[in-house]
């Protein structure tokens, strides 16, 4: 039984198993793990899925970390509840992803996925319910696991529920695209939580604003006064007593001290070291993303091709290093995402390039070192979503930036609302005011871009993940107001 436990769809441990049988464990990082280190571990619980061959083997021979509870959900559940629900329809609905003329369609077929996403959720809920104590603080984790909070709710009035959203959360008309009980059963799983937490004050008035609920099933109303230092939903289920959930917001930042320790080990030194050798000493554009539609890496790419097109002098002079890791590519879109922005860099090299200049150098790679190098190089930092919950890169890149990096950044990123006094700042569709950021960009004096730089550093460091794990527990332990971030 623990005080404090933590649902997540991936785990903090997964298990690969080797060809003479063997499981080997490998621990993962993150503001999860970071922050659940500073809980006693004999008081800590984590639940997850079982991903992989190797995970489901791990419990089929009870092999367990120590803290972690690894659930085996049947594979096909488990594919309906990911890739037929979480990555098709609520992805996209929060990231308004949507070919609206063609999709979405909610039909049968969706119902018997919406059953497995309902299924598997429940199978987190009974597993917290079984470990947790009496009065436990549970902090449940994104839209994988939306309906939990509700469901134990049901299990385990006693309990203290949390749940944080990671990504952006669908505006009031998209979330209306969803049949009424389905918006319904979302938000009442919800609102199961004693608080609810997001990245900017823009997520989290999208969730307050579209939180209006009013059926035989029961009310529910946002309450967002300016007056009131209390902000979230007052609701009553049919049956039930009268119930309120909080909203807070939690900007996750980056453990300034740690990636610039992970940015200078020897294998980032020799990426660094060969990047130099190809780059010379032409200035540098950098972006890492993965090929998610929401990034944006095709806009991207577009204005750079448009910067060297309007901008002639730049020729020969820069190097766009991106690093574009493919992403969910058991997606049909996401493939031929990955194929549209492979197939732009090779036309972009094609148009500019010469025989001792290649424009884009493109990594379709996982690398991670490699990326911490291109950190480190990095003159100008291009951050462009379309929509982002937060989106880190933008605040790990002026941390590491040897000579202090401008950021071209997007409106669309959660990290806007941090970042936006110390970046160049873009409509996220517009190809030709990204161009025309990027040329100002590169121009910047170093005195200003190091400036810069500093102060957008200064803002990524100042909630690192323990922090941000820990801001959360004590409030929910607490039941403490928070401070209120910027607005």
């Amino acid at each position: 039984m623990a005080s404090v436990l933590v649902a997540s769809n991936r785990g903090p441990v997964s298990y690969a198993l080797a060809d003479d049988g063997t499981l080997g464990a490998r621990r993962g990082g993150g503001g999860l793990v970071s922050g659940l280190s500073a809980v006693s571990s004999q008081d800590s619980v984590w639940v997850c899925a079982a991903l992989g061959d190797g995970d489901r083997e791990a419990v089929r021979r009870g092999v367990a970390e120590p803290g972690v509870r690894m659930l085996d959900i049947p594979p096909e559940v488990y594919a309906g509840a990911y890739n037929g629900i979480a990555n098709s329809v609520l992805w996209f609905l929060h990231h308004h992803l949507y070919d609206v003329p063609h999709e979405p369609v909610f039909d049968a077929e969706f119902r018997r996925l919406w059953e497995s996403y309902r299924g598997y959720n429940r199978a987190f809920a009974e597993e917290l319910a079984a470990q947790a104590d009496e009065g436990a603080a549970v902090l449940v984790q994104d839209y994988h696991l939306a309906l939990v909070p509700g469901q134990l709710r049901e299990l385990r009035p006693d309990l203290r529920i949390g749940h944080f959203t990671h990504t952006p959360w669908a505006s009031p008309e998209y979330m209306r695209m969803l049949p009424e009980e389905i918006r319904e059963e979302l938000l009442w799983g919800m609102l199961g939580a004693d608080e609810l937490g997001f990245h900017t004050w823009g997520w989290a008035r999208s969730f307050i604003t579209g939180a209006h609920i009013d059926s035989a099933g029961g009310t529910a109303e946002g309450a967002l006064g300016p007056d009131d230092p209390w902000r979230g939903v007052h609701h009553h289920r049919a049956g039930g007593t009268p119930r309120r959930t909080r909203v807070h917001v939690y900007p996750l930042g980056v453990d300034g001290d740690e990636l610039r320790a992970l940015a200078h080990r020897p294998e980032v030194d020799d990426r660094l070291a060969a990047l130099r050798a190809e780059v010379g000493d032409r200035k540098t554009i950098v972006r890492v993303d993965r090929t998610e539609l929401s990034k944006n890496v095709v806009r991207g790419l577009l204005a750079y091709r448009e910067l060297l097109q309007e901008r002639p002098e730049w020729r020969g002079r820069v190097v766009h290093m991106a690093s574009a890791y493919p992403s969910r590519q058991d997606l049909e879109v996401y493939r031929a995402y990955t194929e549209a922005v492979a197939r732009l860099a090779e036309q972009i090299n094609a148009e500019f390039g010469t025989d001792d200049w290649q424009p884009v150098l493109l990594s379709v790679k996982d690398d991670f070192p490699r990326s911490l190098a291109a950190y480190r190089m990095a003159d100008v930092a291009l951050i462009n979503p379309i929509r982002d919950g937060m989106n880190l890169v933008a605040k790990e890149i002026p941390v590491v930036s040897e000579a202090g990096c401008a950021l071209v950044l997007s409106t669309g990123a959660g990290a806007y609302d941090e970042l936006r006094e110390a970046a160049l700042t873009v409509n996220p569709y517009d190809v030709s005011e990204t161009a025309a950021a990027l040329h100002r960009a590169l121009s910047m004096p170093a005195t200003e871009r190091a400036d810069r730089s500093k102060h957008l550093a200064e803002a990524a460091t100042a909630l690192p993940p323990q922090q941000w794990f820990l801001a959360q527990l004590n409030a929910l332990r607490d039941d403490t107001e928070p401070p209120a971030p910027p607005r």
